[in-house]
């Protein structure tokens, strides 16, 4: 393996040491951290490999874990999804740690509780899909400009039944408009 290839932190396997951390990297070997102790190796020389996959883009290697993580976050901004914690941020702040109690007619049964967080993520859920099916219907070829025009209709009015959750957000250009 080359000297190169190695990242800090870095799961490395020797040959007779077994599995080891990479801690320092200098100009032809490196620090690597066993079960026996911390030895100094260069890795061309020792036949140390990666004990962990990893991932060659246009000749650099990178452990896959951070790859993965990389690449999955880059899809979720240019997707514009959001974790939960980001979404209950748009949440205004009276009714955040509240609960959303649904209490049925007859009194025999359990009224479910639901913390308002949880619900909250699905109205933006549902706002984000929303716009997604708008963006979808606006781009498509297929459809012919009256198909289009009867989609964004009901796309409008499901806007128009979800501004009664409206109340739920922080800011007003996060609400439903229709």
């Amino acid at each position: 393996m080359k000297i190169e290839s190695l990242r800090i932190g870095m799961k490395v396997k020797h040959p007779q040491y077994g599995i080891g951390v990479v801690k320092t990297i200098y100009e032809k070997s490196a620090d690597i951290l066993f079960d026996v102790g911390l030895k100094n190796v260069a890795p061309e020389i020792a036949g140390i490999q990666s004990a962990e996959p990893v991932a060659s883009i246009t000749g650099i290697e990178v452990p896959l874990a951070q790859f993965i993580k990389d690449v999955v976050s880059e899809v979720a901004n240019r997707l514009n999804i959001q974790k939960p914690d980001d979404v209950i941020q748009e949440l205004a702040i009276r009714w955040q740690n509240g609960t959303l109690i649904i209490k049925p007619a007859d009194s025999s049964l359990q009224p479910k509780e639901v913390p308002l967080e949880v619900f909250f993520h699905k109205i933006v859920m549902m706002r984000n899909n929303l716009r997604c099916l708008e963006q979808k219907v606006n781009a498509s070829e297929k459809l012919t400009d009256a198909e289009k025009f009867e989609m964004q209709q009901y796309i409008t009015r499901c806007y128009g039944s979800m501004t009664t959750f409206n109340i739920l957000f922080k800011r007003k250009e996060d609400q439903f408009n229709t």
